[in-house]
């Protein structure tokens, strides 16, 4: 393995930790909770409510963070039912509304004996009807949990809690105002609900209750970090693999230099009058468009299989070999000293008719096209010295 390619794998696990590790933070640390039990800034005020059935009995008080609802439904009415709601007071005991607008959900731990369902309810102030003395004027949009003796963990989507339409009714409404406001929370309640027992010692207990928000912040950062870090090793990547293929290729081009047309070639080490006359005719007219084996053969008066085996043993390619090594040596040098020509000049200029032919050639040869050749020597060209 090339030590560029060992480098950034070593530097690809690095970062994809990190960016796991950051990932799992800001993730994290996005969802964020705020416990309503022990807030300095306002207090509870317990409020009782039971239905108009008078021996319908309720003890419900707070102990140790928990809002515990001791009760037996009974009487004559066919829905009784109870309900104890936490009220919000600011520092000096009067009434306050808490903004609860950046919220998403909130999470109940709930204990029901008898097993049932509890319905969970705030009280929302409506600046049209709302007024401040009587929470009926409120709307109160509720959601329903199930629970029994071992406990259960509830989380409610705030947006999608549901208006009483008793409520709505009682308000003379129009049957789809439905909507409701966070940014004015009055209260939260807990009641029984028509599935509720009746005749039954009851027990409700409402604990950890918690507000839930998405801080994007965190999200925000995160989506930057990662952008930042995998376009920066992208960046070193990428200039690291040019420098690296300007290397290859200047390494290409001097492994080839014994080849190119320009130099004279060594001939005295070539006795033979054939071999002389065949080496002598390709580096000097490999760049006609016409010379072919048959030209070879007939200018040299060597039998034209011995051609090949002449160019083969002494230069290890073929006749189309050899003249394509030595036109795209010369094409490869003149990309990079000529600047100003065009790909089809040189491509024309070394023997080539057709430029896509070419193109195709010189990329099997130097892997990289002519213009990705040259840009690379340029790059490598202004390198500073080491």
């Amino acid at each position: 393995m090339h030590p560029l390619y060992s480098k950034a794998l070593v530097r690809l696990v690095l970062l994809l930790g990190i960016s796991t590790l950051a990932g799992y933070v800001c993730v994290s640390r996005s969802h964020h909770r705020v416990p309503l039990f022990g807030q300095a800034d306002f207090s509870w005020q317990l409020r009782t409510h039971k239905g108009n059935d008078a021996t319908t009995s309720l003890d419900a008080r707070v102990d140790a963070a928990r809002l515990i609802m001791e009760f037996v439904l009974s009487g004559s009415s066919s829905r009784p039912y109870v309900s104890s709601g936490l009220l919000f007071r600011d520092s000096n005991g009067k009434p306050a509304l808490l903004d609860w607008s950046r919220f998403d959900k909130i999470s109940v731990e709930a204990r029901c004996l008898p097993a049932g369902t509890i319905r969970i309810s705030l009280a929302t102030f409506d600046d049209k009807l709302s007024r401040v003395d009587d929470l009926m004027t409120y709307r109160s949009p509720s959601a329903y949990i199930n629970c029994d003796q071992d406990g259960a963990h509830a989380e409610l989507d705030l947006a999608h809690l549901t208006v009483p339409q008793w409520w709505v009714d009682s308000n003379k409404l129009n049957p789809s105002d439905l909507g409701y406001s966070l940014a004015k929370v009055a209260q939260i309640e807990v009641g029984t609900s028509t599935a509720s027992g009746v005749g039954i010692p009851s027990r409700i207990e409402i604990a950890n209750i918690e507000l839930h928000e998405r801080k994007y912040g965190y999200l925000y950062f995160l989506a930057a970090f990662l952008t930042v870090a995998w376009a920066g090793f992208g960046f070193w990547f990428v200039r690291q693999y040019a420098v690296v293929l300007a290397n290859d290729l200047h390494a290409r081009m001097q492994k080839d230099v014994p080849l190119v047309a320009y130099q004279q070639l060594a001939l005295e080490t070539h006795r033979e009058k054939g071999k002389s006359a065949i080496l002598r005719l390709l580096a000097t007219r490999y760049a006609d468009p016409g010379l072919d084996l048959e030209t070879v053969v007939a200018e040299t008066g060597v039998n034209r299989n011995k051609v090949n085996d002449i160019l083969k043993a002494e230069t290890g390619y073929t006749f189309i070999g050899y003249v394509n090594k030595l036109r795209l040596t010369e094409a490869a040098r003149l990309l990079v000293e000529n600047t100003g020509a065009s790909i089809a000049e040189i491509a024309y200029s070394v023997g080539y008719r057709n430029s896509s032919y070419f193109i195709k050639l010189f990329k099997q040869e130097y892997q990289c096209t002519p213009k990705a050749f040259r840009d690379a020597c340029k790059k490598d060209a202004r390198e500073p010295a080491r």
